[in-house]
């Protein structure tokens, strides 16, 4: 049975940087407050640049990395949970844009925050049983769409960006050793964004368009409880332990629930890629979008193990193990 290993990746964030500086004029806030108590400094919005734009030109990176061909892609899946259009897919435009041939499958999951360990589980299912030997996969999402920025709890967290990698089947010892999936839709309440849909029973005509809504405290608990239970996980299946990673890429949330999973997971600062003070949370663009800059940074080489994981709305968690 083939594995699923990445042979190329890429990323890319709007050009707009929005500092904490910018929303102290905006909202009742600080630089000192933001940077405290989530570590983020800044964060890119795009302006005018849809959500399958920003995932096509992460994409078209991704394939120049793996240097092969879009007309090469037989399958392309993206992570979104700010879709252009409820349809077509952000996947079927993204195929539109770069050129992938017509006729091969295209389309979006919906997991938030873990969407894109979703999407490579998925993807990596594709690969084993041989319905597909060369995926791309992309994590996208632009929350400046859905952020109620005069909600200060909420909006200093998010930002837009992606991240893409292309997986190619192969025989040897490197890719994919492993992905964990999980939800939980009773805690729905958590973390979510109403529908702006008439049928959805939260809807209200005179309502302002939907915004992100978060129990801050109980997401928090919730984030940090689920991250280290599906690392460990990931760690008990491939029977190895936290001192064999050469490198964790969490989901880039905060930067208190990533010091508080890696200290309970018991793995060293320098094995701990953040790049949450620059981005924000970009949701599924987060862990792509910092594997990208960890590879083209020269923290990831050949053979090393790298652990992703990753919670959501949902709620949804997971972690995927790679050797790399």
């Amino acid at each position: 049975m083939p594995k699923s290993i990445i042979i190329g990746t890429g990323s890319y964030a709007p050009p707009q940087v929005l500092t904490n500086s910018d929303l102290e004029k905006m909202i009742d806030t600080s630089d000192e407050w933001i940077t405290t108590r989530t570590g983020i400094r800044e964060r890119r919005i795009s302006r005018g640049e849809t959500t399958s734009e920003v995932a096509t030109k992460a994409a078209r990176r991704a394939l120049q990395a793996a240097s092969i061909s879009p007309m090469e892609i037989d399958m392309v899946i993206s992570a979104t949970v700010t879709p252009d259009m409820c349809f077509p897919s952000s996947a079927c435009f993204i195929q539109s844009y770069l050129g992938i041939p017509k006729g091969i499958p295209a389309f979006d999951i919906s997991a938030a925050c873990s969407g894109f360990i979703y999407a490579l589980d998925t993807a990596d299912k594709y690969i084993r049983t041989g319905a597909a030997k060369r995926i791309l996969v992309v994590g996208v999402d632009l929350f400046s769409k859905i952020v109620d920025w005069e909600d200060r709890k909420t909006c200093v967290l998010f930002g837009d960006g992606a991240g893409a990698v292309v997986l190619s089947a192969d025989s040897g010892e490197r890719g994919i050793l492993s992905t964990h999936i999980h939800s939980d839709g009773d805690c729905w309440e958590m973390l979510y964004t109403p529908s702006g849909t008439p049928s959805n029973p939260l809807y209200d005509r005179t309502a302002a368009p939907p915004h992100i809504r978060m129990n801050g405290n109980e997401t928090f608990k919730f984030a940090v409880r689920t991250m280290l239970d599906t690392c460990m996980e990931a760690l008990e299946h491939n029977k190895i332990s936290p001192d064999d990673i050469a490198l964790f890429i969490p989901h880039q949330a905060n930067l208190r629930i990533i010091k508080a999973t890696k200290e309970r997971l018991g793995i060293q600062d320098e094995k701990v890629y953040t790049n949450v003070d620059r981005y924000g949370n970009t949701s599924a663009g987060s862990i792509p979008l910092a594997l990208d800059e960890a590879v083209k940074s020269g923290r990831i080489v050949e053979n090393d193990l790298v652990l992703f994981a990753a919670f959501g709305g949902g709620l949804t968690w997971a972690s995927a193990l790679i050797r790399w």
